[in-house]
């Protein structure tokens, strides 16, 4: 599966589901998950909540409200509990079960951040090649137009490519 790289916020983005970098217990505060809740509205973040807690590195799903989607899915990168930091498999298990869900879910279209950078604490140039490597890896059903984005101009172009060497 092909996919490109994109600069903007994530909560202006059009797709059949947006991916939520989210901790274990899925409250939605800052970074992503802040942009999505701000843009959806307070009811996203309740339904997340009733989600979880999840095991690090599995998804929830919700409706995604106002957001221009059918889903999000809550990816718990980064535990919120003991240091709060993402590893590298926690990353690659939230990448891979999101590109899951969203196949399971019937989904075509899919916007990703790049996991586990942030308040999660891992390099962005290191998440950004586990989750470009788990993307090209993934041979998908119904899912054809993945997205993985990034708000900064300097995380833009790192991503990009990031993407370039890995695609």
């Amino acid at each position: 599966m092909e996919f490109e790289t994109i600069q903007g916020d994530i909560a202006a983005q059009s797709a059949d589901a947006l991916v939520n970098a989210a901790g274990t217990s899925l409250r939605m505060g800052s970074g992503v998950a802040g942009a999505l809740r701000r843009a959806a509205g307070d009811d996203l973040n309740d339904a997340a909540m009733a989600k979880g807690p999840v095991d690090l590195g599995e998804v929830a799903v919700t409706d995604a409200f106002d957001l221009d989607a059918d889903y999000v899915i809550h990816a718990a990168a980064m535990p919120h509990y003991g240091d709060g930091k993402a590893t590298e498999e926690s990353i690659q298990e939230a990448t891979w079960n999101s590109l899951k869900a969203a196949d399971e879910l019937g989904c075509q279209s899919l916007v990703m951040p790049v996991l586990g950078t942030g308040a999660a604490g891992f390099a962005f140039e290191r998440a950004a090649d586990l989750i470009c490597s788990e993307i090209a890896d993934d041979r998908p059903e119904t899912l054809v137009d993945v997205a993985v984005i990034a708000y900064s101009d300097d995380q833009y172009e790192l991503l990009r490519k990031v993407a370039e060497r890995t695609g």
